[in-house]
């Protein structure tokens, strides 16, 4: 039996213990620590579906519908569902992501549906549309816009629970050719639980965060409860998951006055309540109050249904449902010399007036239902030939935002009066795929070719309605603003896995597309209405990667790609306004192209797997949205433009080993330094030039994260971890200076604590802190404070 040492990039004992089954069935005995089990045990424990890797390329060999192509040419990260349980706090889906290189999500908030954005490298928390989140194949990233602004992006992360995750893979950089340029970032596929026997789960979450900031002092909670059922029937094989998630954030915005802005002198009533503070420009300001307390009731239902038609064929529908009802409140920190809350009119502070309106405290009602569906048929011979045809739509079943009117102020409006009802109800997408792979010598032939045709369309619709009466309950009356807008992108790819000469192996590919902007429409009232011309564009995104065992433990490898990002339907043609908010869109703007670059070097050090990456990326015309707070107008003003170049370099290290000089003790860290810089650009912030040689916003210099996982008992497991941030900015010419503010980007050190003890064979529970350390930290909106948290989880 030949023996050989392979070095992995990902720390996933599923991942580890499938390799080794499946090599040693080869014919091949692999050295590896498998995570929290003996080799015994992650023989018998390996599944055929969990990824592969040799000479550096990861080879994805799953029968299950995924977006993964059989060859993936990058650094590659992961998680599976047995480490999520052990060591992390897991509420939301993007929770897995937590502790892996590069990566954060904004997560403000348990059930964060508008904001929880994927940062990866050198694309920050507010550029989505630079990352590709899929689950079982199905597209969950939203292109109909990018980050947030007037409307919000964020990947439908609701869709996914953490209970049904059975795998996280994470793939860096535009290097396959199988996907859109949207991967320039990163690429995130979930893979869900799909049963091969009777199993039902039980779950339920307490959450509880006592909260202090400026003259808020609260405690907020959350409770989650999770059931799943399924089994596997002869060809027939289902599952069931139904989630409800019951949230009560902290305050998200606060009202605010530059204290230069108001006028000197006795006008107004006198008031007392407001905290002095300074903005991210460190102007001195008032905090008013808060607003955007979200108390949101959210539930989730997946079935999945399987059948395998022959052995080597299955069809797969995947049904997905989420719900979500909110409430986002203000509360106002003056008082007038009554005591009594002030929320309008003329007031008085310290000497200076200013006047405030039912903008600044606003209250907000969402009223969503949203609608997936997934059907796929794929082969799964693994001889010279097979494919897949996968179709998937999100539909925007029901979308309703209600506001009040500026007019309209607190306490009035808790009871109705004039308000807006924004409707987004038949927005959406849908995806069509059909994918093939040759295997001209079989498997263990020379080549390994994946190819496909995709065709991804998107529908945006937007209807924003004035109601005179009861803004709570009234239906839409005038037209306040309308926008839609469709994209369409047409592609084909192709890439070669050839294992060229002992111990070398390269995947050469490229991917053609062609993207159509039609029908789009920006309109603020029945007379007042702007049609723009469809546009076309085609490209054609090179990609290449070379990989050489240079030694029994150690593999060098180096990928290139082109990445075209194209604009967004809602980038184009969204306009949109409200009592405190505006967005201003460009029908022009110009598609975003990158080129990015990998030199990895990877060792396996028996006990643990290390990894260094250099990594560049050189992005003309960077789509960027900047929201801006204008003191006159009293609004949070966003507009999108291009951006010249920006020129990213930088390096990555990665660690994780497995009973590291203790049995039990396992370790895992990380290591980021990004130089991401504006070369040029045109436009300009305040002054010309004046965004040229500044940092790229939202990309800290240096970012970590570290994990100590020890399991001191069988029953018992306690996981200690930590992720840090550097300084960052926000604008484009870096003029936020202060982080510690709201509308400001802070660095953060933050420790999260876990305790997992096995009640019984069919029974855990957990306790955890998240934000041990209680730091208080910023993007735009303040970050959670520490949090306490307590699991119970039953599996039959």
């Amino acid at each position: 039996m030949k023996s050989i040492r392979a070095c992995f990039s990902f720390p996933l004992n599923a991942v580890a213990a499938a390799t080794l089954a499946s090599l040693t069935a080869a014919g091949v005995m692999l050295s590896l620590p498998a995570f929290g089990q003996t080799s015994a045990d992650a023989v018998s424990a390996a599944t055929a579906d969990s990824p592969t890797k040799s000479l550096g390329m990861v080879t994805v060999n799953s029968g299950q519908p995924t977006s993964l192509p059989t060859q993936i040419p990058t650094t590659m990260e992961g998680i599976t569902r047995e480490q999520i349980e052990q060591t992390i706090n897991a509420t939301d889906s993007e929770d897995a992501l937590k502790y892996l290189p590069s990566l954060l999500v904004r997560k403000r908030y348990i059930g964060d549906y508008n904001h929880a954005i994927l940062s990866s490298r050198a694309s920050g928390t507010g550029n989505s549309a630079r990352s590709a989140v899929y689950a079982d194949g199905i597209l969950l990233s939203n292109y109909l816009g990018n980050g947030v602004g007037g409307l919000s992006f964020p990947p439908r992360w609701g869709l996914v629970t953490p209970e049904e995750i059975e795998r996280v893979d994470v793939m860096y950089g535009p290097f396959s050719a199988a996907y859109p340029g949207n991967s320039v970032g990163a690429v995130v596929d979930y893979v869900t639980r799909m049963p091969t026997k009777f199993e039902a789960h039980g779950k339920i979450d307490y959450v509880s965060q006592p909260f202090e900031l400026y003259s808020t002092s609260s405690t907020f909670t959350a409770t989650q409860a999770s059931a799943s059922l399924g089994n596997k029937n002869g060809g027939w094989s289902w599952w069931i998951n139904a989630n409800r998630t019951d949230s009560h954030g902290q305050p998200l915005t606060f009202p605010t006055r530059v204290v230069s802005t108001g006028a000197a002198g006795n006008a107004g009533t006198a008031v007392s309540g407001a905290v002095l503070e300074r903005n991210n420009a460190n102007l001195p300001w008032y905090i008013l109050g808060t607003g955007t307390e979200y108390h949101t009731i959210q539930d989730h239902l997946k079935i999945k249904l399987a059948y395998d038609i022959t052995p080597t064929l299955r069809a797969a529908y995947t049904l997905g449902y989420w719900q979500n009802k909110s409430e986002g409140d203000s509360v106002s920190y003056l008082r007038n010399a009554a005591g009594q809350p002030v929320y309008s009119g003329p007031v008085n502070i310290n000497g200076r007036s200013f006047t405030l309106n039912g903008g600044d405290f606003a209250l907000t009602r969402e009223n969503l239902s949203h609608v997936m569906h997934g059907l796929s048929v794929k082969s799964h011979t693994q001889g010279v030939w097979d494919w897949e045809v996968a179709a998937s739509l999100y539909d925007y079943d029901r979308d309703l935002k209600r506001q009040n009117g500026v007019a309209n102020p607190l306490p009035a409006a808790a009871v109705g009066g004039a308000g807006t009802i924004a409707d987004g109800s038949g927005t959406g997408w849908y995806t069509l795929a059909l994918k093939g792979t040759w295997r001209p010598q079989g498997l263990k032939g020379a080549h390994i070719a994946d190819f496909g045709v995709q065709q991804d369309s998107y529908k945006l619709r937007y209807r924003t309605s004035n109601i005179a009466g009861n803004w709570l309950a009234d239906g839409a009356g005038t037209l306040a603003s309308n926008v839609r807008g469709d994209a369409q992108l047409q592609s084909l790819y192709a890439q070669d896995a050839w294992a060229f000469a002992p111990r070398w192996k390269t995947v050469l590919g490229a991917r053609v597309e062609r993207w159509t902007a039609s029908d789009g429409l920006t309109n603020f009232s029945a007379s007042n209405a702007l049609s723009f011309s469809s546009r076309s564009e085609s490209f054609v995104s090179p990609k290449a990667a070379l990989s050489w065992q240079w030694t029994d433990d150690t593999v060098l490898k180096a990928s290139a790609g082109r990445a075209i990002r194209f604009p967004t339907v809602g980038e184009l043609y969204g306009a949109t306004a409200t009592a405190n908010s505006q967005f201003i869109n460009d029908p022009n703007l110009r598609p975003e192209k990158s080129w990015t670059t990998e030199l990895t070097a990877e060792k396996d050090l028996g006990s643990g797997l290390l990894r260094l990456t250099f990594f560049t990326e050189n992005t003309r015309d960077a789509l960027y949205t900047q929201t801006a707070f204008d003191p006159v107008a009293n609004l949070n003003i966003s507009r999108v433009q291009n951006v010249g170049r920006i020129a990213t370099k930088g390096l990555e290290a990665a660690y994780n080993g497995f009973d590291v000089g203790l049995k039990g003790l396992d370790l895992g860290g990380s290591i980021t330094y990004a130089d991401s810089i504006i070369k040029e650009n045109s436009g300009f912030v305040a002054t010309p030039g004046d965004t040229v040689g500044k940092q790229q916003p939202n990309i800290p210099r240096w970012r970590a994260t570290a994990l100590a996982s020890y399991r001191f008992k069988p029953q018992w497991t306690a996981t200690l971890a930590a992720r840090y941030s550097g300084t960052q900015y926000r604008t484009l010419n870096n003029a936020d200076v202060n982080g510690f503010t709201y509308q400001g980007v802070s660095k953060y050190f933050t420790g999260d604590l876990r305790v997992r003890y096995q009640v019984s064979k069919a029974m855990t529970a957990a306790f955890g802190i998240e934000n041990l350390n209680n730091y208080k930290y910023w993007n735009f909106h303040p970050y959670p404070q520490r949090s306490y948290v307590a699991e119970l989880k039953v599996n039959l």
